[in-house]
């Protein structure tokens, strides 16, 4: 193919997917379960307020928001993926190898993971240590910490004689689900911690003892409807539910967070970081669709607007921590001038 015939083609295809996006007048965005009514929230505020559409949301989880938005560019690919953890390198090189180059990263604040059951059950006080020992598939043999067996708990009291006399049963959320890998990196890997014979392992075999859950059905994977594990908790008091601390506080009459390590899921414990199973939020954007998919930029500006994400903003309202206003300020200066992600 020579240079004159390149250029044509590209211009083609740009044409193309010009043409193709203007079809679509509405911002489209997938990704994670917990940012997800927070992004809901902004959406429909943007468009009640704008001459835009409202976006279309859904809720993907956030391994499986990655994947829709790292498949490549164009009206049949998603503007915005929304997650409860990082972009992992992995991701970002998927992006890159299918034309996504240009990502926008905005981080817009945090969140705890709780572990809450019914308000008409007893409130559980645990440490993460307790956690591991419940929903890990190997842990240290009782008899000889330096041996690794085949979890063999079933009741919460055989972990811990304070913990109640009943059975081991805990809805959480699936592998591609970001609160699943804030969870396991943040709870579970700090109960390994806790056992020096795990702690020596080295990084694989270390990752794989802590973070492979038990599959006897003492840890139930739910999906990723947090709603529909708070309807289960409803349902059945002796089970435990792990979802994002929004949820908790939207259903705080009907489920209530466990005491881990000395705290509750609570906004101020998550905000001066006492509470430890607490993680960062973020939402990805395409910039190289900025300019074709109508209203983008402004999005952008809606979401990163004090009125917002600001320390008295409507998502705080709705059970997000805020950042700090350095970082606030630092992040929006960045999201304006669409500054580029660059993970490698």
């Amino acid at each position: 193919m020579n240079k004159t015939t390149l250029v044509l083609s590209s211009a083609v295809l740009a044409s193309a997917f010009s043409s193709a996006a203007f079809a679509r007048d509405s911002i489209s965005i997938v990704g994670s379960s917990t940012v997800y009514p927070f992004a809901t929230v902004v959406a429909e505020r943007f468009g009640k307020t704008t001459d835009f559409s409202t976006p279309k949301i859904e809720s993907t989880g956030s391994g499986g928001g990655f994947k829709l938005f790292c498949s490549g560019i164009g009206v049949q690919t998603p503007d915005v993926t929304n997650a409860s953890r990082r972009m992992k390198v992995s991701e970002f090189e998927s992006c890159q190898a299918n034309g996504v180059t240009d990502i926008v990263e905005v981080l817009i604040g945090f969140d705890g993971i709780a572990v809450a059951n019914s308000v008409n059950s007893t409130q559980y006080d645990m440490g993460v240590k307790d956690l591991y020992l419940a929903l890990a598939k190997t842990v240290p043999n009782p008899a000889n910490a330096d041996e690794l067996i085949e979890n063999p708990y079933k009741l919460w009291s055989e972990i811990n004689p304070a913990l109640p006399a009943v059975d081991i049963e805990v809805l959480g959320p699936p592998p591609t689900s970001g609160t699943r890998d804030a969870f396991v990196e943040l709870a579970m890997e700090g109960g390994c911690e806790q056992f020096p014979s795990v702690k020596a392992l080295d990084k694989n075999e270390f990752k794989s003892v802590c973070h492979t859950m038990r599959e006897d059905g003492a840890y139930v994977e739910a999906g990723e409807n947090d709603n529909l594990i708070v309807q289960k908790l409803e349902a059945n008091p002796n089970a435990l539910g792990i979802f994002g601390f929004s949820f908790l506080e939207q259903n705080s009459d009907k489920v209530q967070s466990s005491i881990i390590d000395g705290y509750t899921a609570d906004f101020d414990a998550i905000a001066d970081g006492d509470y430890i199973i607490s993680r960062p939020l973020y939402f990805y954007v395409k910039a190289q669709h900025v300019g074709t998919v109508p209203g983008i930029e402004e999005y952008l500006a809606e979401f990163t607007n004090e009125q917002a994400w600001g320390e008295d903003g409507y998502l705080a309202d709705k059970g997000m921590i805020p950042l700090d206003d350095d970082l606030r300020s630092e992040i929006g200066t960045a999201v304006s001038n669409l500054e580029k992600l660059n993970l490698q």
